[in-house]
């Protein structure tokens, strides 16, 4: 059985900080991650055969 105590009040503030830093820096790392799978697939489009992306009759 997991052991649950309640922490004081001061060690949980203290590791509020840390963790809303640890977050927003996850949280930009993603954004970032994102624009460059955007850019991939916007590179991608716009350098295959059309042809592959809109077949005759399309």
């Amino acid at each position: 059985m997991a052991e649950t105590r309640i922490e004081p009040y001061l060690d949980q503030v203290d590791v509020k900080e840390p963790r809303a830093e640890q977050t927003r820096v996850f949280r930009r790392n993603q954004v970032f991650e994102l624009l460059l799978a955007a850019a991939i697939l916007v590179w991608w489009l716009f350098h295959t055969n059309p042809k592959w992306i809109f077949p005759p009759g399309w």
